[in-house]
């Protein structure tokens, strides 16, 4: 019996891949990769690149057997990065704030602040004085002491210390009743009418008010600054204070306090000794 000679169709080897149909849907994950021209050189080394676009053909391919680098474009990766940290930090920094308006983190303290500790002994007492002084008067001054030290034929910029200090103070008049004498006092029979001769008011030392005090100025040339490097003086204001303290006390003499102190000294004994029954009360005072 005769065979029949069948014809075979070979069937594709393993070595070529199946072609696509042009009727395959084409995906949209990832760029289509095509192979480039049949004469396209090889890039160096073992490795073969293609490029984005270029169709693949394996029979093509003079390293057919090495492995097949794809490049793939990565893109946006550190801009999506710091975005999302942008975010965070923004997102962290609204709660802070959120709950520090609703109450319910205590105040945020500054860890670095300025802390200032007070070291200092009690205060001892030395003693004690009995006063019989009324105050009758006081008068607030303000003068600007302008004090100026340099030397001749030697420039001010190179030695030179002047400040200008802006000093306010008050002065205090008043009369010692523990300086009445015997027979200051004289009261009639009917106890009606009395004269009182008191001593002559007097000026309390000068007060310096040091929240209302400072310097305005202060120039202090080369060699004054080098010397303040090597050697510093805590009382170098002193002397300042005390001109202040000289002005101001010389100026309450003649602002005319003593005679202020007088009236109102006179005025607060009559309405005293008016109230205790007397008609008539004379307060003499020595004559300026």
């Amino acid at each position: 019996m005769a065979r029949n000679d069948e014809t075979v169709t070979p069937d594709d080897s393993d070595d070529v891949p199946t072609q696509r149909r042009e009727s395959d849907p084409k995906t949209s994950e990832y760029p289509e990769i095509t192979s480039g021209p049949a004469d396209a050189a090889p890039t160096s080394g073992s490795g073969w690149s293609p490029k984005i676009g270029d169709r693949i053909d394996p029979r093509d391919r003079p390293d057919r057997d090495a492995p097949v680098i794809v490049p793939v474009k990565a893109g946006g990766g550190a801009m999506r990065g710091l975005f999302w940290l942008v975010a965070t930090i923004g997102l962290i920094v609204a709660l802070v704030l959120g709950a520090k308006t609703v109450g319910l983190f205590p105040d945020l303290k500054n860890p670095f602040a300025k802390e200032q500790t007070d070291r200092s002994g009690p205060a001892l007492l030395k003693s004690v004085q009995d006063l019989s002084q009324y105050v009758a008067a006081e008068g607030n001054f303000e003068v600007i002491v302008d004090v100026q030290k340099d030397r001749k034929y030697i420039p001010d910029f190179l030695l030179n210390e002047r400040i200008l200090f802006v000093a306010a103070g008050s002065v205090e008049v008043y009369v010692d009743f523990a300086g009445i004498g015997q027979g200051a006092v004289k009261e009639s029979e009917d106890r009606r009418t009395v004269e009182i001769t008191l001593p002559a008011p007097q000026l309390r030392p000068v007060r310096i008010n040091n929240d209302r005090s400072y310097v305005y100025q202060e120039d202090r040339g080369l060699f004054n600054r080098l010397a303040d490097a090597f050697k510093s003086d805590p009382n170098r204001l002193q002397e300042v204070y005390k001109l202040a303290e000289e002005k101001i006390g010389a100026a309450a003499k003649e602002a005319g306090l003593s005679k202020r102190a007088e009236e109102n000294t006179r005025k607060m004994l009559q309405q005293f000794l008016g109230a205790l029954g007397y008609t008539s009360v004379t307060v003499n005072f020595p004559a300026s």
